[in-house]
Parts: structure tokens; sequence; C-alpha cells
């Protein structure tokens, strides 16, 4: 539609706030679509190009995973992730449901239909949700990953009809064949979706007895999909195609492996950067030094400057996750924290004791052992009687 350097932002094109809510999002969209309907504007491009730039914006704003990425990175963020229209039917067919259901819904009433030039298409298959649980490293490197789940498949029996052999469908008689349903709503007559036949316009008389009816039975798929590396905990990977069947003839759903990854024992992921506690003792913080550390891959060397800080943070550069996205590599980034040994042997506290005084620090003085007090109560010292008690003793010889 536009080139990324020309897309204009999208809370302009649909004329609302950066915090607006869904509900806000979604009537600006429709005042929009209504002001630039093709059938109200005949032969004027601008006005489509502004009616397929409207549907484009609110396919994004619309879904809170691709807003959160536009919020972020703007148009690059999406790399393709909105939505391309190329005619204005993949827009009714996208939004149906938003103005009514099928075939342009409130559109089709309020301007004719569409002049006739618009037919209902087969409905796509529903999608798929599969949960996918990974490891850090999994997802740091990429990962090709087997997964099953559940997927209807065409009934044998009846060839995907619903019919018991030699019986017919009949035509709705809710719909009377159309598929589709008119309402009055106020001013407004609005038409949905068959709710009787699902907008096949004919129904099942006479059921197969394997499906029910339905034409479709339960079966199971197993499939490879590739985890692309440096893929995020919430990410999913799409399998086009690979969702439910179209009920009436049309595409297939997809299929989507929502991705979860573990929490790991050492790392802390930050976008494409980790972040690795690291603790260090008094000496290497106040002299320096040069330790290994681990990454994901292998250990990697890490200089501690000498008056390094409980809570400096060092970077090791590429030593990150990559970016889904572009494939750059984020940091390794090692916060310090200067770790108090709870015992400390004779030589330990005298050599601390001895920097104590050449750093003029008050510290706590050294306490005697239970077992040495409890030996100076059963035998005071000597030294410790009057120096006149022991002249006495002399001169009574």
């Amino acid at each position: 539609m536009h080139s990324m350097a020309s897309k204009r932002d999208y809370y302009e094109v649909l004329g609302v706030s950066r915090s607006a809510s869904s509900r806000e999002i979604s009537a600006a969209y429709r005042k929009l679509a209504i002001k630039y309907h093709p059938d109200s504007h005949p032969g004027d491009e601008d006005a489509v190009e502004k009616f397929k730039e409207a549907a484009e914006a609110y396919e994004v704003l619309n879904d809170a995973e691709k807003r959160g990425r536009y919020d972020q990175f703007g148009h690059a963020g999406l790399e393709g992730g909105g939505a391309q229209f190329h005619d204005v039917q993949d827009i009714f067919d996208a939004f149906g449901d938003l103005f009514g259901g099928g075939g342009g819904g409130i559109f089709g009433d309020l301007f004719g239909g569409g002049g006739g030039r618009r037919q209902r298409r087969a409905r796509r298959g529903a999608d798929i949700r599969v949960d996918l649980v990974l490891e850090l490293e999994d997802a740091a490197k990429g990962v090709a990953k087997k997964i099953e789940f559940p997927r209807s498949k065409i009934c044998k029996t009846c060839s995907g009809t619903g019919n018991r052999a030699g019986a017919q469908r009949e035509a709705c008689r809710r719909c009377a064949g159309r598929g589709q349903v008119v309402q009055s709503a106020g001013i407004l007559r609005v038409q949905t979706t068959c709710p009787a036949c699902g907008g096949n316009g004919s129904v099942v008389t006479d059921p197969c007895e394997d499906c029910r009816g339905y034409g479709y039975v339960a079966g199971k798929v197993r499939l490879d999909v590739n985890i692309p590396r440096g893929i995020d905990d919430g990410m999913r990977v799409r399998l086009t195609g690979e969702g439910e069947p179209s009920p009436d003839g049309g595409p297939a759903g997809d299929c989507y492996c929502f991705v979860s990854v573990r929490k790991h024992r050492l790392f802390q992921r930050d976008g494409s950067h980790l972040i690795l506690q690291l603790p260090i003792t008094y000496s290497q913080a106040a002299l320096g030094a040069k330790i290994e550390v681990p990454t994901l891959d292998e250990k990697a060397e890490l200089e501690i400057p000498a008056g390094t800080q409980s809570g400096d943070v060092l970077r090791l550069t590429a030593r990150g996750m990559a970016d889904p996205r572009n494939g750059r590599l984020g940091d390794l980034l090692v916060q310090t924290f200067i770790e108090v040994p709870k015992k400390l042997t004779a030589r330990q506290q005298e050599l601390l004791r001895e920097l104590a005084e050449t750093e003029n620090a008050h510290v706590t003085p050294h306490r005697k052992s239970f077992l040495e007090k409890f030996c100076e109560w059963l035998s005071p010292a000597e030294t410790s009687r009057p120096a006149h008690e022991d002249e006495d003793q002399e001169s009574a010889k």
C-alpha cells in the first residue's frame, strides 16, 4: 500500500490518542470505513487508499501483540506482521464481523451490497493453538520441534458432504438459501451470517452416521516446526494452512505455536540481553581480578576493574540472545555483588582487623569464646589480686 517511509502513524490515521481503548479504536475505524467506503466514492482511488489505510491501522492497533510491537518499534517492528489488503474484499473478509458479518455486513446494506459486484466467499477454517515450552538454550540457538495436536479430517464415509449415502442437502429455510439474514437495528438494516446454516445456504437433513453431518471427524497431526533463534517468551510461530479445514471448501486456517521459555537458574532475560548475578569477594572488588563466568555457549573471561562497587554492571558484548527480527546479538550484562563470608579463619580475621585499623574504621572488638570465659571464672588470674594483699602475706611469715 505504502512504503515504510511514507506510512502515516496509525494513531494519526484513526484520529485517536496512543492511550485509546479498544472500543475507541473500533469506533474510530467504523466512522472512517463508512466515510471512505468505495461504494460512496465510485472511481475515487484516493478514497479507496484511505479505506485501506484505515483498515491496516485498525488491524494492528486492535491486536494487543501487534500494537505493543508498534508502540515500541514503530512500523519497523511489524516487518510484514501487519495485514496487506490488496483489494476491498480482503477488508470485508477480515472485518466483516465488526460490521455485522459476511460480504461487508453493514456496508452491504448501506451501499446496496457493492452494486452486486461481490459474491460471498467460502469461509476460512478455524485457527489452532499449540503451546510449546522451551529451555532458554533452545530459544537462544533455535531448534526444530515435533508437535502433535488434534485436527479435523474429511470423513471418508461421506467424503465430506455430511450426508448419508444418496441423500442431498436442502436449502436453508431461515435464509432461503442466501446464507445471510437481515435484521433491523434502528434506522439501519444489519446483514449477518445465517445462524441456522452457518452461511452455507443449505443444511443437512439426513446426516452421515460417522460424522453426524459435519463432514469431518477428529484426527491427529504430527508436524515439525522450526523455532527461530532468539524467540522470546510469549511469541508465536505461525504454520500457514495447518489449521482446521474450511467447512465449505475454503482455505484452511493456520496453526499458531505459542512459545513459553522456562526460567533459567543462572540467567535472566531482558529483550536480547542476558543478565547474570555474579558474587565476588571484597578483595576481588578492591584489587581487581580476571575470572571466568558462564555464558549460554561456554565460559568467558571477565575483567573486574579495581574498585568495583557492589551492583556495578559489566558487559560482555554479543554474548546474549539473538533478536528474532534481525538476528543481531545482545550482550551479557554481569551485575556484581560483594559476597560477605559468614565464617573467617583466625588469619583472615587478623588481616581484616589490620585493614580496619589502617582505614581508621570502627569494628566489633574480638570476643572471647565461652570456654575462655569459663576457665577464667574457675581460676581467676593471680595478677588480678591487689598488691597490698601480697605484702600482708609476706609480713605474716
